[in-house]
């Protein structure tokens, strides 16, 4: 995947174009060289997407395990531990709480990498009561949340 079609997929689920711009080349070039191992730099900071279980990082939520294989147990311990108001949805306090408990200490860099994932979900997929929902959050893990904030976003375009 390049800069170009990163920039793009966030344009098509409502991000603005600064936000956009951004987010291809923060992700794109946190990623390339983790996803391409021995292939050599390139400008255009190409993500190869069969290998981006190989840019898990510190400070995350340990759903996926160091192969990417999803963990149910993690992703249910996400909400029994930090879903204090409502069973199945997140606050922003609570998932402040979230990010301070999976952070590890003097991970400076896996802490802003968790905290930026987490805020941009958040931002995106929260509904009118400021509540992040299970399932949108099991949709970025399961790939399909992507195509389903597209298909929104499209079926609201006249």
């Amino acid at each position: 995947m390049t800069n170009e079609k990163t920039r793009t997929g966030f344009r098509a689920i409502g991000c603005g174009y600064l936000l956009s711009t951004f987010a291809a080349v923060f992700i794109n070039i946190s990623l390339s060289s983790k996803t391409r191992p021995g292939k050599g730099f390139s400008f255009s900071f190409p993500i190869e997407v069969k290998n981006v279980r190989l840019g898990i990082h510190s400070s995350d939520s340990g759903v996926y395990d160091k192969d990417g294989r999803f963990v149910a147990s993690k992703f249910e311990e996400i909400f029994a531990k930090h879903a204090h108001t409502h069973r199945d949805a997140l606050t922003s306090k609570e998932l402040k709480e979230l990010l301070k408990a999976n952070r590890e200490p003097n991970d400076c860099k896996g802490g802003i990498l968790a905290f930026g994932e987490w805020k941009v979900l958040y931002n995106l997929c929260k509904d009118k009561s400021g509540l992040l929902h299970k399932e949108i959050v099991r949709a970025v893990y399961d790939g399909s949340l992507f195509e389903q904030l597209e298909k929104q976003r499209s079926s609201k375009t006249p």
